[in-house]
């Protein structure tokens, strides 16, 4: 991926009009679907207790000037706000305990079983609470009829936001989303504050460069452990690093892959990795940046603020949960597949 590239990445901008409907989520077991505009309650966004048994009743796009900036364009959405875009939408089915199943149905109703394969995948699936935290990426199975299965990235319970990030044969990229609801008493997390190092697993990892929104901005991310960079990272999903932002109140999603690829002597295997961004608004995002080395995907998390200088302790939160091979963070099943 060249320089050009933009922070939404093989996620492009969906383009469609404001009032499109919010999608709802339905699995079997403990998990229930939400039933409101997609944005949740207060509650979802950690700003109060949560008991997540309840559908979420929130009224849209309430809270993105206060958290999620001032929002796109009039008749342009942010990739991962809509469960249904250009006929295609994303449908969650009932699965066996402790596994969590969905379709993509396309224009003419039926599911969807042709994808193009885009960054050594053909399904990305990204998962995190409304408030931002337990964030996963996993990369599901699909059946012949059509129906994804993954062990559940759904790590306890509340509202979350499921994101499916696909190209269909033939179409465009598209990233849908849709809300689920994991039932049981949540504890509010509160968004970390910015900063510009964060730890996870022994690694340290920096980051240099603003967010402006509204134009493109380099952000470099270097790792580094026990005080020395780590020059021979390895390659995951064709690059060097893979981040995802996600924006604070409405969890818009961008996504990119670092300039260059491996191979070819052209792009150092670290301990920086370079990307191009641009953000469409001013707000509070949360970067996740995944990495592997030593054949463990490791998951590096900061909050940038877009539209003013970053400020905040040198030191970061450490990332929740231990690395496994492959697998990347939290229990079997809830990392990097």
């Amino acid at each position: 991926m060249n320089t050009a590239t933009k922070l939404t990445g093989f996620a492009l901008a969906v383009v469609t009009v404001f009032g499109a409907a919010y999608g709802v989520g339905q699995v079997v077991g403990p998990v229930r679907p939400v039933t409101g505009s997609g944005h949740g309650t207060d509650a979802d966004h950690g700003t109060g207790p949560e008991t997540s048994a309840s559908p979420g009743t929130g009224t849209g796009n309430g809270r993105d000037q206060a958290d999620g900036g001032t929002g796109p364009a009039p008749g342009s959405l942010p990739a991962g706000l809509l469960v249904s875009d250009r006929g295609y939408t994303l449908a969650p089915v009932e699965a066996a305990a402790g596994d969590f199943a969905f379709r993509i149905t396309g224009p003419d109703g039926r599911p969807v079983t042709g994808y193009d394969v885009t960054h050594e995948k053909p399904m990305h699936l990204i998962v995190v609470r409304r408030d931002l935290s337990g964030f996963r990426h996993v990369h599901p199975e699909m059946s012949a009829d059509g129906t994804w299965r993954t062990a559940t990235p759904l790590d306890g319970p509340g509202t979350w936001r499921v994101f499916a990030d696909f190209v269909p044969t033939g179409a465009d990229p598209l990233t849908l989303g849709v809300d689920v609801t994991v039932p049981g008493a949540v504890e509010p997390r509160p968004l970390p504050a910015p900063a510009r190092t964060t730890t996870v697993d022994g690694y340290t990892v920096t980051l240099d460069g603003d967010l402006h929104p509204g134009r493109t901005s380099r952000l470099t991310l270097t790792v580094q452990r026990g005080g020395a960079p780590v020059d021979d990272l390895e390659p995951y999903l064709g690059a060097y690093g893979h981040l995802v932002a996600l924006r604070q109140g409405d969890l818009a999603f961008l996504h990119v892959h670092p300039d260059g690829s491996p191979g070819g002597g052209r792009t150092a295997a670290g301990p920086a990795v370079g990307f191009q961004a641009e953000v469409p608004s001013v707000g509070t995002y949360r970067l996740h940046l995944d990495f592997r080395h030593g054949g463990v995907v490791r998951t590096a998390e900061f909050t940038v603020v877009a539209g003013t200088p970053t400020a905040g302790p040198t030191t970061g939160p450490t990332a929740t949960g231990p690395a496994s091979p492959e697998a990347g963070h939290g229990a079997p099943g809830h990392g990097h597949n």
